[in-house]
Protein backbone atom coordinates (compact mmCIF):
# COMPACT_ATOMS: atom_id res chain seq x y z
CA UNK A 1 0.00 0.00 0.00
CA UNK A 2 1.34 3.50 -1.01
CA UNK A 3 -1.26 5.33 1.94
CA UNK A 4 -1.84 3.79 5.32
CA UNK A 5 -3.98 5.64 7.43
CA UNK A 6 -4.22 3.66 11.12
CA UNK A 7 -6.97 5.21 13.84
CA UNK A 8 -6.39 8.30 13.16
CA UNK A 9 -7.67 10.98 15.51
CA UNK A 10 -7.56 14.78 15.40
CA UNK A 11 -9.33 16.58 18.47
CA UNK A 12 -9.56 20.16 19.77
CA UNK A 13 -10.31 21.07 23.25
CA UNK A 14 -11.05 18.81 26.42
CA UNK A 15 -12.80 17.03 28.73
CA UNK A 16 -16.60 17.66 28.15
CA UNK A 17 -16.06 20.15 25.12
CA UNK A 18 -13.73 17.77 23.17
CA UNK A 19 -14.17 18.08 19.49
CA UNK A 20 -12.89 15.22 17.23
CA UNK A 21 -12.03 16.41 13.53
CA UNK A 22 -11.26 12.45 12.97
CA UNK A 23 -11.89 10.22 15.26
CA UNK A 24 -10.47 6.37 14.87
CA UNK A 25 -9.94 7.14 10.79
CA UNK A 26 -8.47 4.08 8.81
CA UNK A 27 -7.48 4.47 4.99
CA UNK A 28 -5.70 2.69 2.72
CA UNK A 29 -4.72 3.40 -0.88
CA UNK A 30 -2.33 2.18 -3.82
CA UNK A 31 -0.26 3.60 -5.63
CA UNK A 32 -1.89 5.84 -8.65
CA UNK A 33 -5.10 5.33 -6.96
CA UNK A 34 -7.75 8.36 -7.74
CA UNK A 35 -9.70 9.04 -4.37
CA UNK A 36 -12.33 10.83 -4.01
CA UNK A 37 -13.49 11.82 -0.42
CA UNK A 38 -16.86 13.16 0.20
CA UNK A 39 -18.37 14.78 2.72
CA UNK A 40 -20.44 18.03 4.30
CA UNK A 41 -18.59 20.89 5.62
CA UNK A 42 -17.70 20.10 9.02
CA UNK A 43 -17.17 16.48 8.28
CA UNK A 44 -13.15 16.02 8.84
CA UNK A 45 -12.44 15.66 5.06
CA UNK A 46 -10.63 19.00 4.71
CA UNK A 47 -8.71 18.04 7.86
CA UNK A 48 -8.00 14.42 6.58
CA UNK A 49 -6.42 16.09 3.61
CA UNK A 50 -4.58 18.50 5.81
CA UNK A 51 -2.87 15.55 7.83
CA UNK A 52 -1.87 13.61 4.37
CA UNK A 53 -0.32 16.64 3.35
CA UNK A 54 1.70 17.25 6.38
CA UNK A 55 -0.21 20.30 7.03
CA UNK A 56 -1.28 19.26 10.62
CA UNK A 57 -0.53 16.36 12.67
CA UNK A 58 -2.92 14.06 13.74
CA UNK A 59 -3.53 13.29 18.17
CA UNK A 60 -3.47 9.69 17.99
CA UNK A 61 -3.17 6.91 15.17
CA UNK A 62 -0.23 6.50 12.54
CA UNK A 63 0.04 7.78 9.16
CA UNK A 64 2.59 6.31 6.26
CA UNK A 65 2.49 7.62 2.77
CA UNK A 66 5.17 6.04 0.42
CA UNK A 67 8.63 5.39 2.93
CA UNK A 68 7.96 8.32 5.30
CA UNK A 69 5.72 7.52 8.21
CA UNK A 70 4.15 10.79 8.70
CA UNK A 71 3.74 10.88 12.53
CA UNK A 72 7.09 10.04 13.70
CA UNK A 73 8.18 13.23 11.73
CA UNK A 74 9.73 16.26 13.02
CA UNK A 75 8.39 20.10 11.64
CA UNK A 76 11.45 20.27 9.68
CA UNK A 77 10.76 16.63 7.95
CA UNK A 78 7.44 17.38 7.22
CA UNK A 79 8.71 20.82 5.68
CA UNK A 80 11.11 18.96 3.18
CA UNK A 81 8.26 16.07 2.76
CA UNK A 82 5.84 19.09 1.50
CA UNK A 83 7.87 20.69 -0.70
CA UNK A 84 9.63 17.47 -2.41
CA UNK A 85 6.48 14.76 -2.48
CA UNK A 86 3.04 16.86 -2.19
CA UNK A 87 1.48 18.73 -4.92
CA UNK A 88 -1.83 20.52 -3.49
CA UNK A 89 -4.67 22.17 -5.42
CA UNK A 90 -6.72 24.88 -3.39
CA UNK A 91 -10.20 26.10 -4.57
CA UNK A 92 -9.20 29.86 -4.04
CA UNK A 93 -6.10 28.78 -6.45
CA UNK A 94 -3.34 30.73 -4.37
CA UNK A 95 -1.68 32.06 -7.30
CA UNK A 96 0.93 34.57 -7.38
CA UNK A 97 -0.61 38.25 -8.82
CA UNK A 98 2.86 39.67 -9.54
CA UNK A 99 3.98 36.38 -11.70
CA UNK A 100 2.90 35.46 -14.90
CA UNK A 101 1.31 31.90 -15.57
CA UNK A 102 4.61 30.83 -16.25
CA UNK A 103 6.27 32.64 -13.19
CA UNK A 104 3.41 31.22 -11.17
CA UNK A 105 4.39 27.55 -12.30
CA UNK A 106 8.66 27.98 -12.39
CA UNK A 107 8.63 28.93 -8.95
CA UNK A 108 7.86 25.85 -7.89
CA UNK A 109 9.62 23.57 -10.28
CA UNK A 110 12.70 25.75 -10.13
CA UNK A 111 13.02 24.33 -6.39
CA UNK A 112 11.74 20.93 -7.19
CA UNK A 113 14.06 17.98 -6.98
CA UNK A 114 12.46 15.79 -10.53
CA UNK A 115 10.44 18.78 -12.03
CA UNK A 116 8.20 17.97 -15.10
CA UNK A 117 9.34 20.68 -17.87
CA UNK A 118 6.93 23.58 -17.63
CA UNK A 119 6.53 24.42 -20.88
CA UNK A 120 5.10 21.23 -22.17
CA UNK A 121 3.09 20.90 -18.99
CA UNK A 122 0.94 24.20 -19.50
CA UNK A 123 0.59 23.47 -22.99
CA UNK A 124 -0.61 19.93 -22.30
CA UNK A 125 -3.14 22.07 -19.84
CA UNK A 126 -4.26 24.40 -22.42
CA UNK A 127 -2.06 27.22 -20.92
CA UNK A 128 0.23 27.81 -24.01
CA UNK A 129 -1.61 30.88 -25.05
CA UNK A 130 -1.32 32.58 -21.73
CA UNK A 131 1.63 32.05 -20.24
CA UNK A 132 2.65 35.77 -19.87
CA UNK A 133 -0.45 36.39 -18.84
CA UNK A 134 -1.27 37.81 -15.12
CA UNK A 135 -3.57 35.75 -12.92
CA UNK A 136 -5.96 38.65 -13.29
CA UNK A 137 -5.75 38.32 -17.27
CA UNK A 138 -7.33 34.96 -17.23
CA UNK A 139 -10.55 33.12 -16.23
CA UNK A 140 -11.44 31.35 -13.27
CA UNK A 141 -11.17 28.33 -15.27
CA UNK A 142 -7.34 29.04 -16.22
CA UNK A 143 -6.44 30.17 -13.23
CA UNK A 144 -6.96 26.77 -11.42
CA UNK A 145 -5.51 25.27 -14.70
CA UNK A 146 -2.56 26.99 -13.38
CA UNK A 147 -2.82 26.11 -10.22
CA UNK A 148 -2.94 22.62 -11.46
CA UNK A 149 -0.21 22.95 -13.10
CA UNK A 150 1.94 24.22 -10.08
CA UNK A 151 0.81 21.64 -8.04
CA UNK A 152 1.95 19.11 -10.81
CA UNK A 153 5.19 20.26 -12.10
CA UNK A 154 7.45 19.21 -9.28
CA UNK A 155 6.15 15.76 -10.31
CA UNK A 156 4.31 14.98 -6.92
CA UNK A 157 4.41 11.30 -5.31
CA UNK A 158 1.02 12.80 -3.96
CA UNK A 159 -1.83 15.44 -5.34
CA UNK A 160 -4.49 16.53 -2.76
CA UNK A 161 -7.14 18.49 -4.44
CA UNK A 162 -9.06 20.68 -1.98
CA UNK A 163 -12.53 21.50 -3.82
CA UNK A 164 -10.85 22.26 -6.92
CA UNK A 165 -14.16 22.90 -9.16
CA UNK A 166 -16.00 25.00 -6.09
CA UNK A 167 -15.89 27.95 -7.65
CA UNK A 168 -16.17 27.15 -10.92
CA UNK A 169 -19.10 26.44 -13.90
CA UNK A 170 -20.03 23.48 -14.57
CA UNK A 171 -18.12 23.82 -18.21
CA UNK A 172 -14.92 24.75 -16.57
CA UNK A 173 -15.42 21.87 -13.45
CA UNK A 174 -15.28 19.38 -16.68
CA UNK A 175 -12.57 20.81 -17.74
CA UNK A 176 -10.27 20.49 -14.61
CA UNK A 177 -11.56 16.75 -13.72
CA UNK A 178 -10.54 16.07 -17.34
CA UNK A 179 -6.94 17.36 -16.45
CA UNK A 180 -6.87 15.58 -13.22
CA UNK A 181 -7.52 12.14 -14.68
CA UNK A 182 -5.11 12.95 -17.35
CA UNK A 183 -2.63 13.56 -14.90
CA UNK A 184 -3.30 10.91 -12.69
CA UNK A 185 -3.89 8.14 -15.32
CA UNK A 186 -0.45 9.88 -17.45
CA UNK A 187 2.29 10.31 -14.47
CA UNK A 188 0.49 7.56 -12.17
CA UNK A 189 0.05 10.19 -9.30
CA UNK A 190 -2.05 9.05 -6.69
CA UNK A 191 -4.92 11.26 -6.10
CA UNK A 192 -7.18 12.22 -3.27
CA UNK A 193 -9.81 14.84 -4.34
CA UNK A 194 -12.22 16.13 -1.71
CA UNK A 195 -15.85 17.73 -2.29
CA UNK A 196 -19.19 17.72 -1.56
CA UNK A 197 -20.13 16.82 -5.54
CA UNK A 198 -21.80 13.44 -5.66
CA UNK A 199 -21.14 13.35 -9.25
CA UNK A 200 -17.73 14.04 -8.93
CA UNK A 201 -17.22 10.53 -6.89
CA UNK A 202 -18.24 7.96 -10.59
CA UNK A 203 -14.79 8.88 -11.68
CA UNK A 204 -12.62 7.57 -8.79
CA UNK A 205 -10.76 4.62 -8.56
CA UNK A 206 -11.94 4.54 -4.29
CA UNK A 207 -14.69 6.44 -2.97
CA UNK A 208 -15.30 7.53 0.69
CA UNK A 209 -17.51 9.19 2.79
CA UNK A 210 -16.79 11.00 6.35
CA UNK A 211 -19.75 11.72 8.67
CA UNK A 212 -18.29 13.36 11.92
CA UNK A 213 -15.00 12.83 11.79
CA UNK A 214 -15.81 8.94 10.87
CA UNK A 215 -14.88 7.39 7.75
CA UNK A 216 -18.58 5.94 7.07
CA UNK A 217 -18.05 4.50 3.61
CA UNK A 218 -15.10 3.10 1.75
CA UNK A 219 -15.90 1.82 -1.34
CA UNK A 220 -14.34 1.07 -4.92
CA UNK A 221 -15.87 3.80 -7.68
CA UNK A 222 -17.38 3.35 -11.06
CA UNK A 223 -14.50 4.96 -13.23
CA UNK A 224 -16.23 6.85 -15.55
CA UNK A 225 -14.84 9.14 -17.83
CA UNK A 226 -15.75 12.74 -17.08
CA UNK A 227 -18.03 13.05 -19.84
CA UNK A 228 -20.30 11.07 -18.39
CA UNK A 229 -21.06 12.83 -15.33
CA UNK A 230 -24.24 14.57 -14.80
CA UNK A 231 -23.77 17.55 -12.80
Amino acid sequence: MFIEMEHIVKKYGSGENTLYALNDASLSLNKGEFCVILGPSGSGKSTLLNILGGLDRADEGRLTVGNDELSKMSKKELSVYRREKIGIVFQTYNLIGELTVRENVKVVSDISKKPLDADVLLGELGLKDHKTHFPSEISGGQQQRCAIARAVVKNPDLLLCDEPTGALDSASSRDVLQLLQAVNRKYNTTLVLITHNEAIAEMADRVVRIRDGRIIENRMGEKKSVEELVF
